[in-house]
């Protein structure tokens, strides 16, 4: 039994020519037909790298990190760019493809890039561009940009496809992403490939936190130290107020005294 285009192209020639004459009563011109949009089908791989530059252990919470993904396209009759057997479609059709990167547990899609086969020219370009720049960016030397460009064109030439892209790291955590290369043309055509991104916390965070932590306390330590102080000085002040309240109340019975005094000798004259 036969499921799918992809089984019907795995099986032997031998095998499938049977299958399509014999059980399936074609003629043989429509069996040759098979067999070559058999040979037009694209075969599919996916190499996708994350990383952040000039930053030491690993990629952080926060941290600019560069995707960048080879998508190679291979068919049996050796062509890179060819048009899709749709005899019925009543238009003109090119093939499309789209790269997606995304976290299936949280339904969150992190990158989604068409991707073209046709453009050969426009695809070493951008290519080319993307890895000199990359390059200089982390201090590459010239010579060492000069070969990552030329290896780069030779893989466009031999049928892959570069995709770049940035996006800001999550909060730290493991995250299960899984890339895609989906086919708008072909059916069983889509191919997948899954990896873990570790997201670790930020260090300089970390640190600005303990060193904030540590100039709390100190600041905390002042704050004591001060009402400590001002303490002493409102029990210095008091005893100072009440020593003055006593000799004034202390004057006032001495002034007293001297008028009950005065009073008195007035009396006695009258």
């Amino acid at each position: 039994k036969v499921r799918s285009f992809q089984e019907l192209k795995e099986m032997a020639p031998e095998e499938r020519s049977v299958l399509l004459t014999d059980i399936g009563n074609l003629s043989g011109e429509e069996a040759r037909d098979v067999e070559a949009v058999l040979d037009m089908m694209p075969s599919l791989k996916i190499d996708v790298n994350c990383v952040t530059e000039g930053e030491e252990g690993g990629i952080q919470e926060g941290d600019v990190v560069t995707m960048q993904a080879w998508i190679s396209l291979k068919r049996t009759n050796g062509l890179t760019a060819a048009l899709p057997h749709c005899p019925y479609f009543p238009f003109h059709k090119d093939e499309n493809y789209w790269f997606i990167l995304a976290d299936s547990a949280s339904n969150d899609l992190w990158v989604s890039q068409r991707v073209s086969f046709m453009e050969e020219a426009a695809a070493i370009a951008t290519a080319s561009n993307a890895i000199e720049e990359s390059k200089e960016g982390s201090g590459t030397n010239s010579e060492e940009i000069r070969l990552a460009v030329h290896e780069a064109v030779e893989k466009v030439k031999n049928g892959s496809r570069f995709v770049i892209s940035q996006f800001e790291a999550p909060a730290a955590g493991t995250y299960n992403l899984t890339a895609y290369c989906i086919c708008d043309s072909w059916i069983g055509c889509d191919t997948r490939t899954s990896f873990k991104l570790k997201v670790a916390k930020q260090k300089h965070a970390l640190a600005k936190g303990g060193a904030m932590a540590e100039e709390g306390l100190a600041v905390e330590d002042g704050v004591e130290d001060e009402e400590e102080t001002d303490e002493g000085d409102d029990n210095y002040e008091s005893e100072y107020s009440d020593d003055g309240e006593d000799k004034t109340k202390k004057g006032h019975g001495k002034q007293q005294d001297s008028n009950t005094h005065s009073d008195s000798d007035s009396s006695s004259e009258s």
